[in-house]
C-alpha cells in the first residue's frame, strides 16, 4: 500500500482547467507530477460512493492482508451480497484493487479531499 488519492469536488469546468493545464505542459516538454485522483461534481455524489459502510471497509483494508470478499464480509460481520456490491463499487472507481487470487488490496495509504466551498456547485 503505497500513494495518495486525491479526490476533487469541482464543476466540470475547473476539472477542464487542470486537464489543460497538463497538456500545456506536455506541448512544452514540461513533465507534469503523476496524480492519482478522483473527481465529483458535488459533495452528493462523493458521499454515494464513500458511505460509512465503505470507509469501514477500507479501514479494514488499509489495516489488513490481502483479503478475500468473503473473508472481507466475515471479518466486518456484514452480508457477503452487500460487501461484495461495496467492493465492486470501489474498483469501479480505482479506490481498492483486486490482485492475484482474487484478494482485495488498498493502493493507497493516504486520500487528501479537495472541495472548494466557493464553488456553486458542490452542494
Amino acid at each position: 500500500m503505497s500513494g495518495v488519492l486525491r479526490v476533487n469536488i469541482e464543476t466540470l469546468a475547473n476539472s477542464l482547467g487542470r486537464a489543460v493545464n497538463v497538456m500545456e505542459a506536455l506541448e512544452e516538454n514540461i513533465r507534469p507530477q503523476k496524480q492519482e485522483s478522483i473527481g465529483f461534481e458535488n459533495i452528493n455524489g462523493m458521499l454515494s460512493v464513500f458511505t460509512p459502510k465503505r470507509w469501514v471497509l477500507i479501514e479494514t483494508l488499509c489495516k489488513s492482508e490481502a483479503l478475500s470478499i468473503h473473508a472481507l464480509a466475515k471479518l466486518l460481520n456484514r452480508n457477503f451480497e452487500h460487501v461484495y456490491t461495496d467492493v465492486y463499487t470501489l474498483i469501479e472507481w480505482g479506490i481498492v484493487n483486486i490482485g492475484e487470487n482474487d484478494l482485495l488490496y488498498l493502493p493507497y495509504n493516504e486520500f487528501i479531499f479537495h472541495v472548494k466551498l466557493n464553488d456553486n456547485s458542490v452542494l
